[in-house]
């Protein structure tokens, strides 16, 4: 009778319990949902930046991962991690009863047993957000318990997709297609039986199995030699396919992606405009996106050469050169040569800012030519030239040469100051602005200085991509095309997006083909000759401010508009042992020969637009209603090469009624250790107003 009690209220307290810890089960169960977020290193996948060609890798950013669907993943190599990870995968409930017991009392005693860990499990324990790595016997449960939601919940080859995408594999490769291309230089798609088995391996021990030597070798080939023998027990391979399976042969760990030369300036440039067009930081590192460049890689090396091999030896290091080649038909940036990045964190072709000195010239004349003005219009190129409201410092011409009146065309090809400080001043200097600010010029570089009677000689700091992006106007018939560095994104669902980049009509097609035709003749016969091509026509303007602190050469073909500039950190003459102080018509023009030489070998010649009805005699556009004409100097100078200069003249004087005084001996330095700002260039405070004391002609 005793015994039966006893039996009873046994079977009573176990039955309690049993209900206890259904009880704590079910509220386990209730309280233990999916997690509805997942891990961010998990699904994060790396960003791939190439260049224009969209096949040569320029760099990697991020997570090495690139996620593939299921039925990508060849079935033996499906086949070879189930037979290594889990060969119960399709048949268990998401969690295996045996093993858990094993990992449990692992947690319990410290001891380093087997893992017990199913595939469902594991990506459990890797995927979702709330999951830590710690060993408790809490943090299994509640694996456990999700694990089995999920296999209810989901497919077996959502699971078994997800898990091949997330798992780590070594070498830095995340997900079976990065290890695939890391361990074999190959897409998953093409792997072989063995080497799929090998990848199933390593998924153990990656970190030991990535590159194994030695005992680690054996080790590994132990494991490879198991999984084979599996997948025949599995049935997935026959006796035969395991018998005939050979270890295979690894590729060499390739070294952490590195950038060299001017890829961390493109990186830089890229990663700056990608977040311009919302992409964040985040969505760069681990949102799978492929980008394509405008930088054509053998353009680029092309820049690099042009620098290095014109360029003497001796070069004093405070001179930075920058070099910018612009697409005129699409605005994109092709090439560029930025210097050297172990030396400045920016740039000479974007981040740093020059002043533009006679090249912005060219934006004076296609502000005159699309308002009223021809090539034949003659204005005043007498020197000094005086202002009324600061008579102690007057403008001057290279060597103070006097030209008397001359048409825009001369004008432009000697690079005449005072002509383009009269034209400025009859065009109007804010139609000047309008138009290089049109051209791409940023307002916040060009408005500290478009009141200043020498604006038109470029007191303006610009950049070699802005310089250049100007220009292509001129090539591109008047229509700038915004500069760009990025041609598409490509997400990681496969959704391209293209860049178009905005298109604006900044002077007329036929004023476009008159200042071209004025900028041809600065090539062929004025200060730019250095730059010519033997083989089809070039137009270009050279730029050289006051006390040579910046020299240019700015140039174009039809095809292609590209900016050298140098200049130095702490505004002294660009001076080069053995050479002098240099001109814009001297190294930048044989720099920016060097490398149209080559960026145009085998581009097929394009000719410039005929000017509209200018002639080199002036009688036949005499338009006395102009005031910049005068008859008795048009009589005087109808030989096309007289420079005969009329001192007998006295130069008007010009109201500069904001008594500012430009340009470039006090307009501050250019900004090449850091990027360009918004506040007004001036003296060593920076906020100085510009002198009115000329940059020499060119």
């Amino acid at each position: 009778m005793r015994k039966r009690r006893i039996l009873r209220y046994l079977l009573i307290t176990v039955g309690a319990g049993i209900l206890v810890l259904v009880g704590l089960f079910a509220v386990a169960w209730a309280m233990t949902p999916i997690p509805d977020s997942t891990q961010k290193q998990a699904t994060a996948q790396g960003s791939v930046i190439y260049y224009r060609d969209g096949k040569s890798v320029l760099a990697r950013q991020g997570v090495d991962r690139r996620n593939v669907k299921l039925a990508d993943v060849p079935k033996h190599v499906r086949d070879a991690v189930i037979a290594a990870e889990n060969r119960s995968f399709y048949d268990d409930g998401g969690v295996s009863l045996k093993g858990t017991a094993r990992a449990v009392w692992s947690t319990v005693t410290g001891q380093q047993l087997q893992g017990g860990s199913t595939i469902t499990q594991q990506l459990v324990r890797n995927y979702y957000s709330g999951l830590s790595q710690e060993r408790s016997v809490t943090r299994k449960f509640k694996e456990i318990l999700i694990s089995i939601k999920v296999d209810q919940s989901k497919s077996k080859d959502w699971v078994l997709e997800q898990y091949l995408n997330t798992i780590y594999f070594g070498r830095g490769a995340n997900g079976v297609q990065a290890a695939a291309q890391a361990y074999f230089g190959k897409d998953v798609g093409k792997l072989s039986i063995a080497e799929g088995a090998y990848l199933a391996s390593v998924i153990q021990q990656p970190s030991r199995f990535a590159a194994p030597t030695g005992a680690d070798l054996e080790a590994v080939r132990a494991r490879w030699q198991s999984v084979i023998q599996a997948m025949g027990q599995t049935g997935v391979l026959t006796a035969q396919q395991v018998a005939e399976q050979q270890f295979p042969t690894l590729k060499a760990p390739r070294k952490p992606f590195e950038l060299k030369g001017q890829q961390q300036y493109m990186l830089d440039q890229v990663t700056k405009e990608l977040n311009q067009r919302g992409y964040s930081d985040e969505d760069i590192n681990s949102g799978g996106l492929r980008v394509v460049t405008t930088f054509d890689k053998k353009l680029m090396d092309a820049a690099g050469r042009a620098v290095k091999n014109v360029l003497p030896a001796g070069v004093p290091k405070k001179i930075r050169t920058g070099l910018a080649a612009v697409d005129p038909s699409t605005g994109e940036v092709v090439a560029f040569y930025g210097g050297n990045p172990d030396r400045s964190k920016y740039d000479n072709a974007f981040s740093s800012t020059a002043q533009a000195g006679s090249t912005f010239k060219a934006y004076t004349l296609a502000a005159a030519l699309d308002n009223g003005f021809d090539l034949s219009t003659r204005v005043d190129g007498n020197s000094p030239m005086h202002v009324a409201s600061d008579p102690t410092h007057p403008i001057n011409n290279d060597s103070n040469r006097s030209y008397g009146r001359i048409d825009l065309v001369r004008a432009t090809q000697n690079s005449v100051n005072t002509a383009f400080v009269h034209l400025g001043q009859q065009v109007g200097l804010d139609k000047v602005a309008a138009t290089a600010e049109a051209a791409g010029i940023p307002e916040a570089q060009i408005a500290p200085h478009q009141s200043a009677a020498s604006f038109p000689l470029g007191v303006a700091s610009v950049s070699a991509v802005q310089n250049a992006s100007g220009f292509s106007t001129f090539a591109n018939k008047g229509v700038h095309m915004e500069a760009h560095v990025v041609k598409s994104v490509t997400d990681a669902e496969g959704l391209k997006s293209v860049v178009k980049p905005r298109s604006t009509r900044v002077i007329s097609e036929k004023a476009a083909g008159d200042a071209t035709f004025a900028l041809q003749q600065v090539v062929k016969y004025g200060t730019g000759t250095a730059a010519r091509l033997y083989d089809r026509p070039v137009a270009g303007k050279t730029g050289t401010t006051d006390n040579n602190v910046s020299v240019w050469f700015n140039g174009f073909t039809p095809q292609l508009a590209v900016a050298v500039d140098m200049f130095r950190d702490d505004r002294k003459p660009v001076t080069i042992p053995g050479y002098g102080v240099q001109f814009g018509g001297q190294l930048p023009a044989q720099v920016w020969r060097a490398f149209m030489t080559e960026a145009m070998n085998g581009k097929p010649v394009v000719d410039f637009p005929e000017p509209s009805g200018y002639s080199w005699g002036y009688n036949d556009y005499a338009d006395n209603t102009n005031p910049t004409q005068d008859p008795q100097q048009d009589q005087r100078n109808t030989d096309p090469n007289a420079d005969t200069p009329f001192t007998d003249q006295s130069p008007p004087a010009i109201n500069d009624p904001n008594n500012t005084r430009s340009p470039d001996d006090n307009t501050g330095p250019p900004e090449q250790n850091g990027p360009p700002t918004d506040a007004p260039t001036g003296g060593p405070d920076g906020n100085a107003p510009p002198t009115i004391q000329a940059s020499p002609g060119g």
